[in-house]
């Protein structure tokens, strides 16, 4: 298999895990914006609009809906004090974490039904998969 190939089967594989363990409990945007702020600490809107790439409008609403289900809350930011940081809850981590771990029995589930040397295999290549996205030093090697 070449490096085209490779790269295709690996994107149609992530693509499916994502359909396939879809949770009921929030969106892939609600729940990447809570990891981002479970990762990050307080942001503004912006930047969570950004880096998932929606308008801010349409992470305003978002956040809202975080918040009003007490997933995330506003505070004032002590740089410029005419805007907020969003940060995560302790129920926010904790919807992620029953979200994450919903998705890792699906994948578990999955894992069951490979062979000994499929999962061996697998295992092997998970180090790799974790360095993404590339850093300056492992895109060097």
């Amino acid at each position: 298999m070449n490096q085209l190939e490779l790269a295709s089967a690996l994107r149609t594989f992530a693509v499916d895990v994502a359909r396939s363990t879809r949770s009921t409990s929030m969106s892939r945007v609600a729940a990447a914006t809570l990891g981002d702020l479970e990762r990050s600490g307080g942001r503004r809107i912006t930047a969570l609009a950004e880096n998932e790439g929606v308008s801010q409008p349409a992470m305003t609403g978002l956040v809202q809906r975080l918040e009003a289900g007490g997933l995330v809350h506003r505070e004032d930011d002590p740089a410029d004090g005419r805007v907020s940081l969003i940060s995560i809850t302790d129920a926010g981590r904790e919807a992620l974490t029953a979200r994450r771990a919903e998705q890792d029995a699906a994948l578990g589930a999955w894992l069951e039904r490979l062979s000994p040397a499929e999962r061996e295999l697998l295992a092997a290549a998970a180090p790799v998969l974790l360095t993404y996205p590339d850093t300056e030093d492992h895109a060097h090697r």
